[in-house]
């Protein structure tokens, strides 16, 4: 072969690694919420962690984007943000059925997103001040709990709401709040009674709440129940037909796509597979999961693979479904 031929083959065959080299340059993450909620955490012990595993190990900076439960930051992601590898973000788990049911602010196409992962898988639980009048599930048929939420496309405000349809519940809804930890503080000053959230960023945040009884647990959804919630009734069970199951099932679908990291959509393949590679990569360092451990974080990982899948298996969901929990979360 001729010396400027071997030349340029050697060339060709670098450049797909010189492409992805991000040395020098400044990652965003995005969060889709305030400072000081569980999305937050998570996101900035991701970044804190991640830009060790992309090529350069650039400095990934934090960047919360807060605003209509996420859907600006999802939307941002979607039509404006570079496709280049320099931008991802943490949304809401439940922001995926935004667009699915017609959701106002919800401009993206989730099947079209670059879902990267998720750290953890959710389980949600709707808990009230022990002061409150409803002091379990079925008080709540006879007595009003007020409760805050951070904004559509959450699980603050869809999962009461349709609860409210379905089974007769009297949640009633204080929204305008940027994060859960505002809404906890809200509690705390005797604003709301309650908040429908991650039982994770629950014990998390407030870990005396639940054994010193300063809250009550009245609901939990999850695939599963927990063993600590022993007693308290999963969303799940409730359901008195088959219709009213596939409601809950599509309503909770979120659960499993747990804290999901994305990106924009229509990333050149190799920068898909580098970003994945990445977030997979730090799932499994032993300084994020010492991270994690001490901020007393529940680590159970999807890869992007999954995530996507779920995705997809979401928006198969029978339309008159669909439209049913489109109408109820309006």
């Amino acid at each position: 072969m001729r010396p400027w031929l071997a030349f340029g083959v050697l060339v060709l065959l670098c450049q797909p690694a010189a492409a992805q080299d991000l040395s020098g340059k400044s990652v965003s993450l995005l969060i889709g919420f305030g400072p000081g909620g569980g999305y937050d955490l998570w996101g900035r012990t991701v970044a804190r962690h991640i830009g060790r595993h992309l090529p350069g190990k650039p400095s990934v900076v934090p960047q919360n984007m807060p605003g209509a439960g996420s859907y600006v930051a999802a939307s941002h992601l979607y039509g404006a943000a570079p496709k280049d590898g320099t931008v991802f973000g943490i949304i809401a788990r439940d922001a995926a059925l935004g667009p699915l049911s017609n959701a106002p602010g919800a401009r993206f196409d989730a099947t079209k997103m670059s879902w990267l992962g998720s750290p953890t898988r959710e389980h949600n639980a709707c808990i009230a001040s022990s002061s409150a009048k409803v002091k379990k599930a079925d008080d709540l048929r006879t007595h009003e709990l007020v409760l805050g939420d951070t904004g559509p496309g959450t699980g603050t405000r869809s999962y009461p709401k349709v609860l409210n349809d379905l089974l007769g519940y009297k949640f009633k809804l204080v929204s305008g709040f940027r994060s859960s930890a505002d809404v906890f503080l809200a509690m705390e000053r005797g604003e709301v009674d309650g908040i429908c959230e991650s039982l994770d960023s629950i014990i998390q945040r407030r870990p005396e709440w639940i054994p010193n009884k300063v809250i009550n647990v009245l609901l939990q959804a999850g695939a599963e129940s927990r063993p600590e919630l022993k007693g308290v009734p999963n969303v799940l069970t409730l359901a008195r037909n088959a219709e009213e199951k596939q409601v809950l099932e599509f309503l909770y679908a979120g659960q499993d796509i747990g804290r999901p990291f994305v990106a924009p959509p229509d990333l050149p393949p190799e920068r898909l597979k580098m970003l994945r590679d990445a977030f997979s990569a730090t799932m499994k360092d032993p300084e994020f999961v010492a991270d994690v451990q001490r901020s007393k974080l529940d680590l159970e990982p999807e890869n992007g693979e999954h995530i996507a899948a779920l995705i997809a298996k979401i928006y198969a969901t029978p339309k008159p479904i669909v439209d049913r929990v489109a109408n109820l979360i309006k």
